[in-house]
Order: structure tokens, then C-alpha cells, then sequence
């Protein structure tokens, strides 16, 4: 089992920055990739980045691509979603997600059911 805590949402104004981070315990050892999802009142849940443990290769929802960054620390069991020129349209609860499984193929980095652990998420609002 994998435990995940997300933090570092909260309220900015357009054009701000924010920093989320998702802390992973148990068994961590196993995991192969993280990634962020997001989900909008009414919405689905939808793809934001993902990251390979192992080799690092990164993967980015096309819409966000140059204003979010996810990068990860081994030491710290921990993946981090940078979140730069916030817009309104990206108010959302931010969740992690994390899987032992083997990705072969990089499409499967953008489907939430390839994810086996997920945290409770963490609520982004950003204001006009």
C-alpha cells in the first residue's frame, strides 16, 4: 500500500503562482510513475503531468505545457506539481496518483485508470 498527502493549494490571483506537493508513504519503493490530475465542479476528472521515477521522462496535458512544471525528489518521496500564470479556468481540487505498474507505452501516463493510489487531493482557487 502507498499513501499519498497533497498539499500547498490554496487561494492566488490570476497571474500568481502556486507549489503543490505530494508526499507518498508505504510502500514507495515499488513506484514507477506519479502524476497530477485535476477535477472542476461539474467536470471530469482530467490529466494534468505525469513523471517516470526511473527515468524521469515527463508528461504534460497539451493545454498547460510552459506553465506547469512537475518534477520529483526520491530522497523525499515526493512529487511536486509547479504551477505558474494561474488562470481562473485552472480552479480545481488537484489530486496525485501514483502506480507500481510498468507503463510501457507513454500513452498510458495520461489515464487515470492506469493510477493505483491516490491522495484525498488539494483545492486550487484562483480569483479574478
Amino acid at each position: 500500500q502507498v499513501q499519498l498527502v497533497e498539499s500547498g493549494g490554496g487561494l492566488v490571483q490570476a497571474g500568481g503562482s502556486l507549489r503543490l506537493s505530494c508526499a507518498a508513504s508505504g510502500r514507495t519503493f515499488s513506484n514507477y510513475a506519479s502524476g497530477w490530475f485535476r477535477q472542476a465542479p461539474g467536470k471530469e476528472r482530467e490529466f494534468v503531468a505525469a513523471i517516470n521515477w526511473s527515468s524521469g521522462s515527463t508528461y504534460y496535458a497539451d493545454s498547460l505545457k510552459g506553465r506547469f512544471t512537475i518534477s520529483s525528489d526520491a530522497i523525499k518521496n515526493t512529487v511536486y506539481l509547479q504551477m505558474n500564470s494561474l488562470k481562473p479556468e485552472d480552479t480545481a481540487v488537484y489530486y496525485c496518483a501514483t502506480t507500481a505498474r510498468n507503463l510501457y507505452y507513454s500513452g498510458l501516463y495520461y489515464y487515470r485508470s492506469s493510477y493505483d493510489y491516490w491522495g484525498q487531493g488539494t483545492q486550487v482557487t484562483v480569483s479574478y
